[in-house]
C-alpha cells in the first residue's frame, strides 16, 4: 500500500513506538489520529507533529481496549480527515510478573494486548471489505514468537496477538485486507525501562532478559522498519532480524530450545542474585 494521502489511527501514541510511528506516517503524507490513555502525553505528541505538518494530526485520549474509544477514534478521523485506511493496534502493557500476577492484571493485559485488536478489527474490517482495502498493523513482540522470561502475562498475550494477526491475514487477505505484525525485541521505551521498576525478581529478570538479548533500538528505528514492512506488505516485521533465526531454531527442535531457555533463565536469575 502507498500510504501517502491515507488516514490512519495509531493507539498507544503518547510515547515510544506509537509516537514514532505517528511521526513516520506524517512524514509520508498520512493524516493521523493518535490516541493514548495519557491525555497530556498524546496532546504533546500531536502538538509537536502539528508544528511540523499543520493540520495533519488529531489527538484523542482514552483506553485503546474500549470499543467506545475505538469508535470515537474512527469517528474523529472520519470527521477531520476521511475514511480510515490504516489502523495501528500499538497500545500495550506488561501486565504482571509470573504466577503472582493477579486476575485483574491478567484481564488488563488480555484487554489491551489482545482484545483491543479484536475490537478494532471488528469495527473496521467489514467496511474495509466493502471498499476492497485496508491495513491492520498489530504491535506484538518477539515474545509472541519466542517467549518472555519473567512475565507470563506479557508472553501469553503477545502470543495471542500474533495468533489473531495471523488469523486476520488468512481469513481476509484475499478480500483486500493487508495485515502486518510487528515483533521487536528490546526497544528504548517506558515499557522496557519504566523508571520505577520494583524489587520483584521476576520484573527485574524480564528487564535483564530483554536488554541482554540484542541491541536495544530506538522507537524511530522501529518506525522506519514498520514503514518498510507496509511498503512491502510483509506480515512479519522484525526490527531485530535475529528473531527469525531464533524462531526457526525453536520450531526445528522445540525441546532443545526449551532447554536453552531454561539455562538462560537460570543464568539471569543467578546474575540478579549476585548484584
Amino acid at each position: 500500500m502507498d500510504v501517502a494521502g491515507r488516514v490512519a489511527v495509531v493507539t498507544g501514541g503518547g510515547a515510544g513506538i506509537g509516537a514514532a510511528i505517528a511521526g513516520a506516517l506524517v512524514e509520508r503524507g498520512v493524516r493521523v489520529v493518535v490516541t493514548d490513555i495519557d491525555a497530556d502525553a498524546v496532546e504533546e505528541v500531536a502538538a509537536g507533529l502539528d508544528r511540523r505538518t499543520p493540520g495533519a494530526v488529531a489527538a484523542l485520549s482514552g483506553d485503546a481496549s474500549s470499543a467506545a474509544h475505538i469508535d470515537a477514534a474512527v469517528a474523529l478521523a472520519e470527521e477531520r480527515f476521511g475514511a480510515v485506511s490504516l489502523y495501528f493496534a500499538n497500545a500495550g502493557i506488561a501486565g504482571g510478573p509470573g504466577l503472582e500476577a493477579t486476575d485483574e492484571q491478567w484481564s488488563a493485559a488480555l484487554d489491551v494486548n489482545v482484545l483491543a485488536h479484536v475490537r478494532a478489527a471488528r469495527r473496521l474490517v467489514p467496511e474495509w471489505i466493502s471498499r476492497g482495502e485496508g491495513y491492520f498493523v498489530s504491535t506484538a513482540s518477539a515474545a509472541g514468537l519466542l517467549t518472555q522470561l519473567g512475565s507470563a502475562t506479557y508472553s501469553v498475550t503477545k502470543h495471542a496477538a500474533v495468533g489473531f494477526a495471523e488469523w486476520l491475514a488468512v481469513t481476509y487477505g484475499d478480500q483486500g485486507i493487508r495485515v502486518s505484525c510487528l515483533c521487536p525485541m528490546g526497544v528504548d521505551t517506558r515499557l522496557l525501562r519504566p523508571g520505577d521498576i520494583d524489587d520483584d525478581s521476576s520484573a527485574q529478570l524480564m528487564q535483564r532478559a530483554v536488554e541482554s538479548a540484542g541491541e536495544v533500538l530506538t522507537p524511530e528505528q522501529v518506525a522506519d522498519d514498520v514503514m518498510a514492512g507496509i511498503a512491502d506488505e510483509r506480515f512479519l516485521i522484525l526490527p531485530h532480524p535475529e528473531v527469525l533465526t531464533m524462531y526457526r531454531h525453536k520450531g526445528s527442535d522445540y525441546d532443545r530450545w526449551l532447554r536453552g531457555m531454561r539455562r538462560l533463565h537460570q543464568g539471569l536469575a543467578e546474575s540478579g542474585r549476585g548484584e
